[in-house]
Order: C-alpha cells, then structure tokens, then sequence
C-alpha cells in the first residue's frame, strides 16, 4: 500500500525547460554579480569556502570562484555549494516577480488530491532546499508549500545512488516498500527500486523510456 510519495521535480511535476531555460540563465546572468555584492554575508562566506575546497584551493580568488561557478552551470554540474548560491540568486528573482514556478497542471491536481486523502508528499530534487521551496511558494498556483511534508537535496547524497534513498527512507515515518518514487530519469528510478522503493516514470520531454518501470505521460492516466 502507498503511504508516501517522493516525488522529482524537473521532469516530473515541472517541465525541465523552466529549469534550463529560465532558472539556469537567470543565475548565470546575475551570479558575477551576486557574489560580489554578498560575499561577506555569512551564508554566501559559506557556500564560497565550499567552492574552494571542492577545488582544493583554499586560497583561490574570487575571481577564480566565480570563473568555476560559471563553469560548473554550463556543465550542469549537480555541485552542492552552486545549488545553494543558485537558490539565493532565484529568491531575488522570484520575489521581484521575474518568473513564477512552473507546475504541470496535472501534477499539481495529483499532489493536491493525494495530499486531500492523506498521503504524505515529500521532495527529491539535484536543487537546493532552499530552491525547492522557492519554486513552491511562488508557483504558478500561489504557496503550495502546504502540500509537502519534507524536503531534500543532495546532501542526503546523488540522485542515481541507491543509498541516498535509504537515507531519506530512514527518516520518514514508513517502510521503503510503502513509498512510491516519481522521476523521468530511468537512472534514479533503478536507484530507488534498488532501495525498496515502488517506482513510477513521468516520461515527459521526450526522456529516454524504462523497460523495467511503470511509467506514465501524465498523472490523468493514474
């Protein structure tokens, strides 16, 4: 029986173009700038060091950290310290009304209703917390923050690893077999079966297809 739902976001219950095409550039365009102007705000100062001893350069410059930031959103690099700064950059955004975050219709209904019957929702996303929340409380639908009992990135660990999902099954409330894991990425689904998860792909986007898992085109087909 499902008691829970963990569900992806980009691909999932939003389109990966919001993603790439507006969150992704918006950081790029106003990050040189950002760091500059916050970097000696303590939880920047933070994320900063971070970047430097991923880099193992615990002197390197501003300049350098910026240079590598960049660099890392042009590669699509899922690096812990670039989600957060990013998550701070979007705040501005979303506040100033620049954009709103994009929700399917049909995810929006299903986790509407799921969460109506009872069922606990939770989050699963390569972004930050902090950028989770972000895109749900400034959602195309208003603050639908409401609808999700926890969130998490990947400092329970990668998406594609098996144990991250022991991590988070570890603190919820319910056994791995009574949680249903949502993504289009095969990659993560096979991670969360490998963990005891029930699976379901969102085949959205034109996303490579699973052989081995349930799938479907939209949450009408539920």
């Amino acid at each position: 029986m499902i008691k829970a739902i963990l569900t992806d976001i980009e691909g999932t219950i939003t389109r990966i173009s919001f993603v790439k095409d507006i969150l992704f550039p918006y950081a790029a365009k106003h990050l040189a700038d950002f760091v500059k102007a916050s970097q000696d705000d303590p939880q920047v100062r933070v994320q900063l060091d971070a970047v430097r001893a991923e880099i193992a350069q615990p002197e390197a410059s501003l300049d350098t950290v910026i240079d590598t930031l960049l660099g890392w959103i042009e590669a699509d690099k899922k690096i812990t310290p670039l989600k957060q700064l990013q998550g701070l950059i979007w705040q501005n955004g979303y506040q100033q009304g620049d954009f709103t975050g994009h929700i399917y219709p049909d995810a929006h209904a299903y986790l509407t209703a799921q969460h109506q019957a009872g069922t606990a929702l939770y989050v699963y996303s390569s972004g930050s917390v902090k950028a989770q929340q972000l895109l749900f409380a400034h959602s195309d639908y208003g603050d639908i923050r409401a609808l999700f009992s926890d969130y998490f990135d990947t400092r329970v660990g990668a998406k594609q690893q098996s144990e991250s999902y022991h991590n988070i099954v570890q603190s919820l409330p319910f056994e791995a077999a009574d949680v249903l894991f949502l993504s289009d990425v095969v990659a993560e689904l096979d991670a969360a079966k490998a963990a005891g998860l029930q699976t379901l792909q969102l085949w959205r986007d034109d996303q490579p297809k699973s052989t081995h898992h349930a799938f479907i085109t939209s949450f009408e087909h539920i």
